[in-house]
C-alpha cells in the first residue's frame, strides 16, 4: 500500500469519527498540506464516499448525514479472492472455534459490498460445487491459536495442558518453533526444554496455555511443516500398510495424497523380473507405498481406482479384503439378471 493510499484511508477513518473537520486540522493530523487534503477528499469522492464540503470561516469536511460504512474498496478480483479464501478455510476445517465464524464473516463481507458485486458473488456461492469433500475436524480455540502464533514469533516459551490421543492429560513446557495447518487440523511443533526433543501437538487437544518468561533460538534450517509430516508418519496406528505399486508417483498421488500415504520410488534392477512376473521396461518403476490407518476397508477400492499392478507386503488381512472386492466386482460384472 502506497503512502498516499494509506493517508486517504486515514482521512476516511477520521471523517468516520463524525463531526465537521477543518482543513487545517486534517492537514495537521495527516502530516500533509491543505492542498493535499483537498486532493485526498477528491479521491474519496471518486470512490463513491459521500463527503460534504462546508464553506465559511468554520467550514471543512464531513461525511453525509446517515452515512456509516462505505462499500469496501475491493475490486471484483479482490472480493472474489477474499470470499473464496473464507470458503476454502471453512471447507478445509481450518476455521477456528466453529464453522459459524467463517459463515458470519462471509455474510458481513457480502453485506457491505456494492450491490452489483454482492449479487454476482451470491450467484457464485449458490451455484458453485466442489469435488473435494469438506473436512469436519475439531478446530482449536481462536485465543490459543493467536497466542501461540505470537509466542512463536517472539520466541517465548509456553506452558500447556495437553490431552494425548489416548485421553491422558499432562502439563508441559514447550518452545514453540512453528504452527502448521495440515489435513483440516492445526499443529504446534516445538522442543521440550528439558531434553531438546522436538514434539508435535494438536492444537484442539490443548486445554490450557500461558506464555512463560525467557527466550530461545530456533535451529537453522528447521522446517515446521516437514517436521509435522514426519511426526504424523511415525504415529502408531492400528494398521501399518506396506505396498508396492507399479506406476508414476504423480498417478498414485491422484488417489493417495501426501496426508494419507508416504511414497518412495524403487526402480527395479537391470534384468530383474518385477514382482508380478511381467517384463521390465522403461515404465516399470515401482513405488513403495506406506499407509498408517485405523481401518483397511477403504484401501481396496483405492487400489482398484489406480488400476496399476501392485504387491501387498503387509498386512495379510488387506489381501483378503482385495480378494473379496474382486469377487464382488466379478459377480456384478457377470450378473445379467437385472
Amino acid at each position: 500500500m502506497t503512502t498516499s493510499t494509506a493517508r486517504v484511508l486515514a482521512l476516511l477513518e477520521i471523517l468516520q469519527g463524525g463531526g465537521l473537520r477543518t482543513v487545517p486540522d486534517l492537514a495537521a493530523r495527516l502530516g500533509v498540506d491543505e492542498r493535499t487534503v483537498r486532493r485526498y477528499v477528491g479521491h474519496l469522492l471518486e470512490l463513491g464516499v459521500p463527503v460534504d464540503s462546508v464553506r465559511g470561516r468554520y467550514g471543512g469536511y464531513r461525511l453525509a448525514p446517515g452515512y456509516r460504512m462505505p462499500p469496501l474498496m475491493f475490486t471484483d478480483e479482490e472480493a472474489l479472492a477474499v470470499v473464496l479464501g473464507l470458503l476454502a478455510g471453512r471447507r478445509a476445517g481450518l476455521v477456528t472455534t466453529s464453522a459459524a465464524a467463517g459463515e458470519s464473516a462471509t455474510a458481513k463481507l457480502l453485506r457491505v459490498l456494492p450491490v452489483a458485486l454482492r449479487r454476482r458473488l451470491d450467484a457464485l456461492l449458490d451455484t458453485a460445487d466442489f469435488t473435494a469433500r469438506p473436512r469436519t475436524a475439531a478446530a482449536p480455540e481462536t485465543g490459543v491459536l493467536l497466542e501461540l502464533a505470537e509466542a512463536a514469533l517472539h520466541r517465548r516459551p509456553v506452558a500447556i495442558g495437553y490431552t494425548d490421543r489416548k485421553g491422558r492429560g499432562s502439563d508441559r513446557t514447550v518452545l514453540p518453533y512453528g504452527l502448521v495447518a495440515h489435513a483440516g487440523r492445526w499443529y504446534l511443533t516445538g522442543a521440550d526444554p528439558a531434553d531438546g526433543e522436538v514434539r508435535t501437538f494438536r492444537l484442539d487437544r490443548i486445554t490450557a496455555m500461558s506464555v512463560r518468561p525467557g527466550s530461545f533460538a530456533v535451529p537453522d534450517e528447521f522446517d515446521p511443516a516437514a517436521t509435522v509430516l514426519d511426526s504424523l508418519a511415525r504415529t502408531p496406528w492400528t494398521h501399518d500398510v506396506s505396498l508396492r505399486i507399479r506406476g508414476s508417483v504423480r498417478h498414485i498421488r491422484t488417489q493417495l495424497p501426501a496426508e494419507v500415504a508416504t511414497l518412495s520410488t524403487v526402480p527395479p534392477h537391470s534384468g530383474e523380473t518385477p514382482p508380478d512376473g511381467s517384463k521390465a521396461d522403461d515404465h516399470s518403476d515401482w513405488v513403495h507405498v506406506r499407509i498408517r490407518a485405523e481401518r483397511l476397508d477403504w484401501i481396496p477400492p483405492v487400489l482398484a481406482a489406480l488400476d496399476r499392478p501392485f504387491v501387498i507386503e503387509r498386512p495379510a488381512a488387506l489381501r483378503d479384503l482385495v480378494r473379496a472386492l474382486a469377487r464382488r466386482l466379478d459377480e456384478h460384472a457377470t450378473d445379467d439378471s437385472v
